[in-house]
């Protein structure tokens, strides 16, 4: 199957270490937070992949070139910021398969996709999001699910326990179709406002997860994602 990666855009919170690359460029260890990314793809059987890009996403394609370990890579260029949403909607252009994974690329959640993919499958669904078991936080919207279904999905707000989006999907080509859309949508509203009218999913995992795009967390990555994914 193919993986859509959102490798477009900056994150203002790691403006001071990364202000010279996209973030998805970062370093980990030495090596771009890409480099993992697009490692735990191949080990997961993904056959095509789509990177995303807009600021710096030359920088991208220069470094990764057409392919990555036997895997093709191809680049849908945002020439204007289009948000999440008008991103993958763009990109989407460029695939033709009933299903694929959408991935954000500035977090970092080791599930098992082919599990995912057959959870979305038996579900009959439109789009499954993966979700994070987290306790005690306030830095995370919570996602609400009832018998495999997503009901809600709420503002940052704390919480003792509950489950975060993690930033992978499985999702049908055909979405956004039937959808009056501007050119520029955040993909997160566009799913909490299809609430009522997609069948929404969410896969739960205990696998590893981090998002870059906190400092703190972006420190530890420099030690716990080596140890997560052998390049």
């Amino acid at each position: 199957m193919t993986a859509i990666i959102l490798a477009g855009g900056m994150g203002t919170r790691l403006q001071s270490v990364v202000d010279y690359v996209p973030k998805p460029m970062a370093p980990i260890n030495n090596r771009p937070f890409l480099e993992y990314l697009l490692k735990y793809l191949t080990l997961n059987g993904i056959t095509k992949i789509i990177l995303s890009v807009g600021y710096k996403g030359e920088m991208i394609k220069e470094y990764f070139g057409d392919g990555f370990q036997g895997i093709p890579i191809f680049y849908s260029f945002e020439t204007t910021p289009l948000g999440t949403g008008g991103a993958i909607k763009l990109a989407l252009e460029k695939y033709s398969d009933d299903n694929v994974f959408i991935i954000n690329g500035d977090t970092f959640f080791d599930i098992d996709l082919r599990r995912l993919s057959d959870f979305h499958v038996d579900q009959n669904a439109d789009i499954t999001m993966s979700l994070k078991e987290i306790r005690d936080s306030d830095r995370y919207g919570i996602v609400e699910i009832n018998d495999g279904r997503v009901t809600s999905m709420r503002e940052k707000e704390y919480t003792a326990q509950g489950y975060i989006n993690g930033g992978i999907y499985c999702a049908r080509r055909d979405i956004f179709d039937g959808f009056a859309l501007p050119e520029k949508f955040s993909f997160e509203k566009f799913l909490t406002d299809g609430l009522s009218k997609l069948k929404i999913c969410g896969f739960p995992s205990s696998s590893n997860f981090i998002d870059i795009g906190i400092p703190e967390d972006y420190e530890m990555a420099q030690t716990v994602i080596p140890k997560w994914i052998k390049l």
